[in-house]
């Protein structure tokens, strides 16, 4: 990351002053699920100023202030806890949106501790009269197969999403499960007895076309996150879940936020397909507590305070 992004500080603790860094953009956050989990931990940071951020290969520790803090991008499978206490993170100011990965892998528990499938939907449809279907982005994410769980399947669980959720956001995301490029991800997988795998791209090209074509019933914009496969020819897009022109649509009045978003660039500390701008994630892996089997951040490490 730049400089610019992520420019170096000196932040004040209990314990000390540190040097840090003071990102404009948080990510809140691709390793674990603040909103369902740590909502206490994150609000206490922000009352605080900073958090430490430890890095999850080689576990050194990092600050973070927060006094250039602007926006908040949230990733979750349960944002009630978040929903109950919504007017107290209002307070901060802050321009903020939810990726809302809800899945349906429920028969085969794969996601074995979310609340209940139509728990979810009632969730989403909540927080989307709450805060603006503009602020929440539907993920189906990722997209498996397994014995008995075929094309077919989960395009009907989408749809069934779906249609209860046309109305209540303007996107939907979703990806293909990465399963070799992860080897304890593999190790874990390969111990399942309905033998999750990953799709071949004559699927692939299947289930895109079917949610290109659902989507547009919806008047629902499709797109995927870190596909190195172009599905273009279906109308859908590659996303970007840390996304500059969101972020100007829902802060056009934050001029500081606005200079950024206009030098800042690609996150290179992202995998090679992700379009997402810069952004400081402050998750700990191995302390959400879902237990989805082909989470790449289920290890244990944890939070940092």
């Amino acid at each position: 990351m730049s400089n610019i992004a992520t420019p170096k500080t000196l932040i004040q603790t209990p314990h000390g002053i540190y040097e840090g860094i003071a990102p404009v953009i948080v990510s809140a956050s691709r390793a674990t699920d603040i909103p369902a989990f740590h909502i206490d931990w994150l609000f206490r940071r922000l009352r605080e100023g900073f958090c430490v951020w430890r890095n999850p290969f080689n576990q050194k520790q990092q600050y973070v202030g927060f006094q250039n803090l602007r926006a908040v991008v949230f990733w979750t499978k349960n944002p009630e806890p978040f929903l109950l206490r919504i007017d107290e993170f209002e307070r901060w100011e802050l321009t903020y949106y939810f990726q809302f990965t809800l899945n349906d892998y429920e028969a085969e528990r794969f996601e074995p501790n979310l609340p209940s499938l139509e728990q979810r939907i009632e969730t989403f449809r909540k927080l989307s009269c709450c805060i603006g279907k503009e602020r929440i982005i539907w993920r189906f994410d990722p997209i498996l197969l397994a014995d008995g769980l075929s094309v077919d399947h989960i395009f009907e669980r989408i749809c069934f999403i779906g249609d209860r959720l046309a109305g209540y956001t303007e996107k939907l995301v979703f990806s293909f499960v990465d399963i070799t490029n992860y080897p304890k991800v593999h190790r874990r997988l390969k111990r399942i007895s309905l033998h999750p795998r990953e799709l071949v791209m004559s699927e692939m090209s299947r289930i895109a076309n079917r949610i290109a074509k659902q989507t547009r019933r919806w008047k629902i914009q499709p797109a995927t996150c870190c596909e190195n496969s172009d599905f273009s020819r279906y109308g859908i897009v590659p996303n970007r879940c840390v996304d500059p022109e969101l972020l100007r649509r829902l802060a056009p009045n934050d001029h500081v936020l606005t200079a950024f978003l206009a030098r800042t660039s690609k996150d290179k500390g992202q995998r090679k397909y992700c379009g997402c701008i810069v952004s400081k994630d402050i998750g700990q892996y191995g302390t959400c507590p879902h237990y989805c089997i082909y989470c790449y951040a289920n290890r244990s490490c944890p939070i940092v305070e």
